[in-house]
């Protein structure tokens, strides 16, 4: 594959993967059916499909995919310290692993959501605020890291190693705030969880 298609691919994923995310936040597996629910006042939710079979909320989710956040985040300081040793098919496979952990972790941030009531978090005074600007960060940042981890990837995979080198000095850090980041909106809002 050339660079432009793998360029326009790594576009239309960077786009595809926030919207769809977005979209599926916004569905609930209510008993026997899937709603679109925009879970605002006044607002009824739209009936999708009936007669599934009956979805119970995955209220064990949250600690395991905010381990899933916390595993990656060691793994990717690990795959740095491989790398700066010169330990290329170490870095590679615990990249792999990284981005493995990391899909793995937004299917189980959907199956959660889709399944389950939202938490409101239950701080006040300046806790709140640096819990939304925790988690707004980490959201933004976790759109922005999307075509980073692509070009990153896509870059090593073609041997480009000045190139990827250069990507990945961007994208480290924003993936390691994002991992890190995700451990500390789970601990700041796991009290308020209704198990």
């Amino acid at each position: 594959m050339n660079q432009k298609k793998y360029n326009r691919l790594i576009t239309v994923v960077s786009i595809l993967i926030p919207l769809v995310v977005a979209l599926l936040l916004f569905l609930k597996w209510d008993s026997d059916k899937l709603v679109f629910d925009l879970r605002a006042p006044n607002s009824e939710p739209i009936t999708l499909i009936e007669n599934l079979p009956v979805a119970k909320p995955l209220k064990s989710l949250p600690p395991i995919y905010s381990s899933t956040n916390a595993v990656t985040a060691l793994l990717l300081v690990f795959a740095y310290i491989a790398i700066r040793r010169k330990k290329v098919k170490l870095h590679e496979s615990l990249m792999k692993v990284s981005i493995a952990l990391s899909l793995s972790f937004l299917v189980m941030y959907i199956a959660y959501h889709i399944t389950t009531d939202p938490t409101p978090f239950g701080g006040s005074g300046l806790i709140k605020y640096t819990y939304y600007f925790i988690l707004i960060s980490h959201i933004l940042l976790s759109i922005v890291l999307i075509p980073l981890v692509l070009i990153s990837y896509v870059r090593a995979f073609q041997k480009a190693f000045p190139l990827h080198k250069k990507i990945a000095r961007i994208t480290f850090p924003i993936w390691l705030y994002v991992t890190v980041t995700g451990v500390i909106v789970y601990l700041m809002i796991a009290p308020y969880y209704s198990y």
